[in-house]
């Protein structure tokens, strides 16, 4: 993992380093063999086709995976995510190219814990914000 993360460290309104991904089927197979969801309209363009989409598309939670990701890589080995929260506002097609941002909203020290709340989200190439959402994460401290 990259250099760790501290508290003191952290300020609102910094971006985080971002996560990125081009979906495909290797990426959706890969997945699919862990969770056990092969769904036929996540793997094949003709069952999607049948549900009204043009094409086979990408799995929500394996989005959520991307966000969860993203701030486990800001929090470092020595951090933990306490908090992912997502919303799915649109659809991950085969080839999308979606990149993972996220932005501090605000630092708290609660019993005990330093904890950072991030804005975070996944954004298509076409710029469409296809699943925005909220994470915690809390980071060690120098002191």
């Amino acid at each position: 993992m990259a250099d760790q993360t501290y508290w003191e460290d952290v300020s609102d309104g910094q971006e985080i380093p971002s996560f990125f991904r081009k979906t495909d089927l290797m990426n959706w197979n890969r997945w699919a063999s862990v969770n056990d969801e092969y769904v036929p309209m996540h793997m094949d363009d003709d069952a999607a086709k049948e549900n009204g989409q043009p094409g086979a598309f990408g799995q929500g939670p394996l989005r959520f995976s991307y966000l969860h990701s993203l701030l486990r890589q800001f929090a470092g080995d020595d951090g933990d995510v306490v908090l992912v929260r997502v919303q799915m506002r649109g659809i991950n097609f085969k080839n999308d190219e979606l990149t993972c941002t996220g932005k501090v909203t605000g630092k708290r020290v609660e019993d005990g814990r330093h904890l950072v709340d991030l804005d975070i989200a996944i954004t298509n190439q076409r710029g469409e914000a296809v699943t925005p959402g909220q994470g915690t994460v809390e980071l060690p401290t120098r002191g």
